[in-house]
C-alpha cells in the first residue's frame, strides 16, 4: 500500500480523499494556487506545495508542477478527484512515465471514453443501446441541418469532447438550428480547444440515471447500483437521489448488465460512471461515461455502506476487489444536495466571496463534504460549489424530510447560497412524486412564484441572527479599543419568530 498519495485537486472533493487517506495510515499531499493558500485543503494535508497563481492554466492544470511536487514530496500516486486533470489522458500517462501510480484508469480507457462519437462507436459495437444520432462529427452546418430534418426536431447538438453542458443545445425548430450549430461549435472550441460536434435525437422528458462502476485490474468489474441526476439547472446536477424512484426492478437488473459490460468494453479500471437516459417507457440509453469520480458519489457510499475512494486506492495499489456483485446491499435512500455559492435572484450567478460566518448541519446520517469554513473566502476563479450536502433515510420521504431539515440548520454569511432554493424544490409535489425529469427544474423557473414553506423563513431569519452575533463581536472589539461602534438596527427582536417556525415554544 502506499505510504503517501499527492491530491491533485482542491475544495471539498481534496478534503473528502484525503480524510480517507488518513483513516488508511497514508500521508496526504496538497497542491494549491497563490489565492488558495488558506484553503481548508491546504489546512488539511500533511504536506502542501504551492503550484502557481490564480489561473487554473497555471496552477491546478500545470502537469509539470504537479509532477514536480510529486518528486520532491516523495508522493507514490496521485489522486485526481473530478474536473481540473481528472479526465486528462496525458496527465495519467504523464504519471506512467514519472513512475508515479495515476488513482484512476489507464490512459486508452480515459482516450476512448473522452470522445463521444468514438465512445458511441466502442458502445454500440459492445451491444450497449445507444440514443438515435450521427456516427461521427459534423463540421457543414447545411449538412448537419439536414441530418437534424431527417431525425426529426427536437435535437441535440453536441461537443465531442466536452461535458458539463458546454458545446452542447436543444434545437426545436428548424428556423433555430444554423445559429444553435454554429454557436455550440464556438462554445466547445473555447472550452476544450476543439470544435468538433455531433447530433442526437433529443429525448423527450427523461430520465438522466447513472451507474457508478468499480472495476479492478484482475477483469473483475461491479455496479454499485444507481443515481437518479435529473434535476439540473443548465446541464448542471443541483440534487441527486439513490435509488431513482421510479427504476423498475427489471430495468434496474438490465442497465446495471450493460453498465457492467460497457466498463469491460474498454478494459476499465478504478471507479467510474455510465450514464443513461430513461425515457417514460423503461427503454434507456448509454449518454457518456464519465472515467473519475463522479461529485455524487456521497449517496452511492450512504447507500451500500461501500467507500468508493477507499477502493479507488487500494484498486490502484493492486488490490483484487473482494466484494461480488450480490455482496453489494442498497439499503434505504440517499439525497445529496449541492451547495453552491451563487444567488438563484439573480440568475444563479456565482457569488464569490468572504464567509463571514458558516454553521453546517448534523445528526443522524447527515453528511457534510465541504471545502470552506467560518472567514474563509470562496474564490472567484474556480467552480462555485462549496459543500455537499447528504443525508440517508429509511425510506425515500424519511430522506426527503431528513434533507429539509438538514438544509434548515444551514447559516452561510457572507455570499448568497442556493440553499432555499434547494428547500423550494425539495417541497414541489413534482419532485416529491418522483416522476420529474430532466426538464423539471427549467420548467419551475418558468412558473416560479415565492414558496410560503416556513423552512425559507428559518433559512433567512437564521441568517440574519447569525450576521447580527458576528457584528456584535465587532463592535464589542470596537468598544475594547475605544473606538464608537456603529449604530445597528436589532434582528433579536425576530427570535420569537424564529424559534415559532422551528416549533419551539418560548416560556
Amino acid at each position: 500500500m502506499f505510504k503517501k498519495v499527492l491530491v491533485a485537486n482542491r475544495g471539498e472533493i481534496a478534503v473528502r480523499i484525503m480524510r480517507t487517506l488518513r483513516e488508511m495510515g497514508i500521508k496526504s499531499v496538497a497542491v494549491y494556487s497563490e489565492p488558495d493558500r488558506e484553503a481548508l485543503h491546504v489546512r488539511y494535508a500533511d504536506e502542501a506545495y504551492c503550484v502557481g497563481p490564480a489561473a487554473s492554466a497555471e496552477s491546478y492544470l500545470r502537469i509539470d508542477k504537479i509532477l514536480e511536487v510529486a518528486k520532491k514530496s516523495g508522493a507514490e500516486a496521485i489522486h485526481p478527484g473530478y474536473g481540473f486533470l481528472s479526465e486528462r489522458a496525458p496527465f495519467a500517462r504523464a504519471c506512467e512515465e514519472a513512475g508515479v501510480v495515476f488513482i484512476g484508469p489507464k490512459p486508452h480507457a480515459i482516450e476512448a471514453m473522452g470522445d463521444k462519437t468514438e465512445a458511441r462507436k466502442l458502445m454500440l459495437k459492445a451491444g450497449v443501446p445507444l440514443v438515435p444520432g450521427t456516427k461521427d462529427t459534423i463540421e457543414d452546418a447545411s449538412e448537419a441541418l439536414q441530418v437534424a430534418k431527417e431525425m426529426r426536431f427536437p435535437v441535440l447538438i453536441k461537443a465531442s469532447a466536452g461535458g458539463g453542458g458546454k458545446g452542447m443545445r436543444r434545437v426545436d425548430r428548424e428556423e433555430d438550428f444554423t445559429a444553435a450549430f454554429e454557436g455550440a461549435r464556438r462554445e466547445a472550441l473555447a472550452a476544450f480547444g476543439n470544435g468538433d460536434v455531433y447530433i442526437e435525437k433529443y429525448v423527450v422528458n427523461p430520465k438522466h440515471v447513472e451507474f457508478q462502476v468499480l472495476a479492478d485490474e484482475h477483469g473483475n468489474v461491479v455496479h454499485v447500483f444507481e443515481r437518479d441526476c435529473s434535476v439540473q439547472r443548465r446541464h448542471q446536477k443541483i440534487i441527486e437521489e439513490t435509488p431513482c424512484a421510479t427504476l423498475l426492478p427489471e430495468t434496474r437488473r438490465k442497465m446495471g448488465e450493460v453498465a457492467v459490460a460497457a466498463a469491460k468494453a474498454v478494459d476499465y479500471v478504478g471507479a467510474g460512471t455510465i450514464e443513461f437516459l430513461l425515457d417514460v417507457d423503461q427503454n434507456f440509453y448509454f449518454l457518456e461515461m464519465n472515467t473519475r469520480l463522479q461529485v455524487e458519489h456521497p449517496i452511492s457510499e450512504m447507500l451500500t455502506g461501500i467507500d468508493l475512494v477507499r477502493w479507488q486506492v487500494k484498486i490502484a495499489a493492486g488490490e483484487k476487489l473482494t466484494l461480488g456483485q450480490d455482496d453489494i446491499k442498497p439499503r434505504g435512500h440517499a439525497l445529496e444536495c449541492r451547495v453552491y455559492a451563487e444567488d438563484p435572484e439573480n440568475n444563479f450567478m456565482p457569488s464569490p466571496g468572504h464567509i463571514r460566518y458558516l454553521h453546517a448541519p448534523s445528526g443522524p446520517w447527515v453528511r457534510v463534504d465541504s471545502g470552506v469554513y467560518s472567514n474563509a473566502t470562496v474564490p472567484v476563479f474556480y467552480d462555485p460549489m462549496v459543500a455537499k450536502l447528504a443525508v440517508w433515510g429509511e425510506d425515500r420521504q424519511h430522506a426527503i424530510d431528513r434533507m429539509k431539515r438538514a438544509l434548515g440548520e444551514y447559516v452561510v454569511s457572507g455570499i448568497a447560497t442556493n440553499i432555499a432554493f434547494q428547500i423550494e424544490v425539495l417541497d414541489h409535489p413534482d419532485f416529491r412524486d418522483g416522476g420529474y425529469d430532466t426538464e423539471f427544474v427549467p420548467n419551475y423557473l418558468k412558473n416560479r412564484e415565492p414558496s410560503e414553506n416556513p423552512m425559507l423563513e428559518i433559512a433567512e431569519l437564521a441568517a440574519v441572527l447569525e450576521r447580527h452575533r458576528r457584528d456584535e463581536e465587532v463592535a464589542e472589539g470596537a468598544m475594547g479599543s475605544g473606538q464608537a461602534p456603529q449604530a445597528k438596527a436589532n434582528p433579536w427582536k425576530q427570535y420569537g419568530r424564529f424559534q415559532q417556525l422551528r416549533g419551539v415554544r418560548l416560556i
